[in-house]
């Protein structure tokens, strides 16, 4: 069985600082990078940025700077989001460095090569912030402007020479593709517009600008710089060795598991892409899947409107996991959502102060006073305690089949399922009513402490932080966390010292 697991961020486009949209996604592929970790997996996350294109010329030039210096500064605030959001990328991308312009050009010469590009005119219209061409019906005019129906953004007439891909050519083989693999897109209702948009007939792709000079040039022909997106989406071979597909992190790593994307950028990867990898005899990638946006109000965050939420902010005033946990638990993955300061106060306080970080204290604060920091020695397990414990094992593969289909909101049903019964059964088995009878009291304290245990190795993807801090009651540390123990309810090694630890998270107090 292949345990390797590759998978990626959309690659961000920096010609303005990121926003919750961005957070979002590098969150959510985050969450299933480590939960394949502790599956056992060895994973190849990667996020970076797209740094070419005349939108991010024209905004180097209003900012009176050069292309490349205006994309470092800019680049660097991604990379550092990436560290505020506590992730676990392998790999950072920039379309600037070398080894990705090498990339490209070989991609570039080997369609060339086998006849899949040629030279023509484009005539049609183009969006600069979108760097998406635009047929006559996928336009329409609002308040005197000419704009791309999906994206709202303002579209231009645009007629120069173009180098054109044929992706006439592959309507049929990427209906094939769909076909014979079902969850290539997801969810569902993005596979069935894309479909839709490939039954109604491809128009060969216009592939290269001569009108602006910022990107990586056509090798033969310097005239050119290749269009944004065949170079944008090479960047996921690139981070993996390409051209050189005897390395090992070719060989190990593509074709890619999972790319995550916004349902704004679903063509080009579900249709574009795969039509050249399979032009160029690669495989495609085995799913794409495209989320929902993150709303400010019920709009799309964009810079032009002024909308954009900034993560940084929010996570300087809850916290980061509080965060993640929000965004994981809250939003309904696959549609849009947004960000509700009501809903995500409510999330702190009623899911991780009351139910996870209330019962930590609780179960600790109890064992310390009756047994001292210890797992106690126990006997059996009643009716009640094998129940509880039990509905990890029995529902272990329901929650390895959550991930693997991107199902995250069942996952964290099961969790804030699980975090409710702990502290019912704690409450319900009374222990401290139990004092005199010893053996049933062990077991109580016993049971709760393995039922934290399990959560917190279930909640380690969602709030890696907090997690780890529940773990270290136990001394497990990061690179001990597995997640088929959940299935084992004696884990814990009965004798062995326990750690005390802090208030994993403070209520909100919310003034009137």
């Amino acid at each position: 069985m292949n345990k390797n697991y590759y998978i990626t961020t959309p690659i961000y486009y920096p010609s303005a600082k990121p926003h919750m949209g961005h957070a979002y996604s590098s969150i959510v592929v985050d969450f299933f990078a480590r939960f394949k970790r502790i599956e056992g997996y060895k994973v190849f996350f990667l996020t970076g940025t797209d740094e070419h294109g005349l939108k991010i010329q024209r905004a180097a030039e209003k900012n009176k700077k050069k292309p490349l210096e205006f994309c470092d500064e800019i680049s660097k605030t991604f990379k550092e989001l990436s560290k505020t959001l506590n992730l676990s990328n392998n790999d950072f991308i920039r379309t600037t460095e070398k080894r990705h312009h090498k990339s490209v050009q070989n991609l570039w010469n080997i369609l060339e090569k086998k006849g899949e590009i040629y030279l023509s005119k484009y005539s049609g219209w183009y969006s600069v912030s979108d760097e998406a061409f635009y047929s006559d019906d996928e336009t329409e005019t609002r308040d005197d402007v000419k704009v791309a129906k999906s994206s709202g953004s303002s579209v231009e007439w645009l007629e120069e020479e173009s180098y054109f891909f044929k992706l006439s050519n592959w309507q049929n083989k990427l209906l094939e593709l769909y076909e014979k693999s079902p969850s290539f897109i997801l969810p569902k209702s993005r596979k069935n517009e894309v479909v839709s948009f490939v039954k109604s007939g491809l128009k060969d792709l216009s592939v290269s600008r001569k009108s602006f000079s910022w990107g990586i040039k056509v090798p033969s022909n310097k005239e050119h710089v290749i269009y944004v997106w065949l170079d944008a989406l090479t960047n996921y071979l690139s981070a993996i060795n390409y051209p050189d597909t005897n390395s090992d992190m070719y060989k190990n790593f593509w074709p890619a598991d999972l790319h995550m994307i916004g349902k704004d950028i679903l063509r080009f990867h579900a249709v574009y892409w795969p039509a050249f990898l399979l032009a160029a005899d690669l495989p495609p990638p085995k799913r794409v899947y495209g989320h929902g946006w993150i709303l400010s109000g019920e709009e799309k965050m964009s810079k032009s409107k002024g909308n954009i939420l900034d993560p940084v902010e929010i996570i300087n005033e809850h916290g980061l996991d509080a965060l993640r946990y929000y965004l994981l638990k809250e939003v309904s993955f696959g549609n849009d959502g947004n960000i509700s300061k009501e809903k995500l106060i409510s999330c702190i306080n009623s899911d991780l102060a009351n139910n996870f970080g209330n019962l930590c204290q609780r179960v600790l604060a109890f064992t310390e006073k009756n047994i001292g920091l210890q797992i106690p020695q126990i006997d059996s397990l009643n009716k009640e305690d094998l129940i509880i414990l039990n509905s990890y094992s029995d529902n272990y593969q329901n929650l390895i089949d959550f991930i693997n289909n991107q199902n995250i909101n069942s996952y964290m049903n099961f969790i804030v399922d699980q975090m409710f019964k702990a502290n019912k059964y704690f409450n319900d088995q009374e222990p401290w009513k139990k004092k005199e009878d010893t053996k049933r009291l062990s077991t109580i304290i016993y049971t709760s402490l393995e039922l934290i245990r399990k959560i917190s190795t279930l909640l380690y993807p969602v709030i890696p932080q907090s997690s780890l801090k529940a773990l270290n009651i136990f001394k497990i540390k990061e690179n001990e966390i597995y997640i088929e123990t959940i299935k084992n309810n004696s884990f814990l090694k009965s004798g062995s010292a326990i750690n005390k630890i802090d208030i994993l998270f403070k209520k909100v107090i919310v003034n009137d």
